[in-house]
């Protein structure tokens, strides 16, 4: 379970978009909308290598996500933890986020393997540390 509210990783698994946010070297924040699926307790964005996002995790790893409905009364789960950038097993990860934004028009191109080569893709696993929102 994310964090120890059940609600709370309940809200994280049925949705999909979310607010990214890492950190600039001088320590500002740089926020990025992305689908994002679950692989257990892990938080998984797909997202090409050149991306602000990607790069400056080496430089800070430290992330929050902030998952949110798409209508009022906008409940919203917010995860703080470190994330990593991967290289392996893209395939499998990659899928996991097209099945959980695939209700939203958004479909695994034919080649996966190119699509992922072409874009220089990679994944950014979020572990999460600390988890908070508000559901009404």
């Amino acid at each position: 379970m994310i964090g120890d509210n059940p609600a709370f990783d309940t809200f994280l698994t049925k949705h999909r978009w979310a607010v990214l946010t890492s950190l600039r070297k001088n320590g500002h924040p740089v926020s990025s909308v992305v689908a994002y699926a679950r692989e257990e307790d892990d938080l998984i964005v797909s997202t090409p290598g050149t991306t602000f996002k990607a790069k400056s995790l080496e430089a800070d790893p430290r992330v929050t996500l902030c998952a949110t409905t798409n209508a009022e009364p906008f409940n919203f789960v917010s995860v703080e933890g470190h994330a990593s950038v991967e290289t392996a097993d893209l395939v499998r990860l990659t899928r996991l986020v097209f099945a959980a934004i695939a209700d939203t028009g958004f479909q695994e191109p034919p080649d996966l393997d190119g699509w992922l080569s072409s874009q220089k893709r990679v994944i950014i696993r979020i572990r999460p540390e600390r988890v908070y929102g508000v559901i009404r």
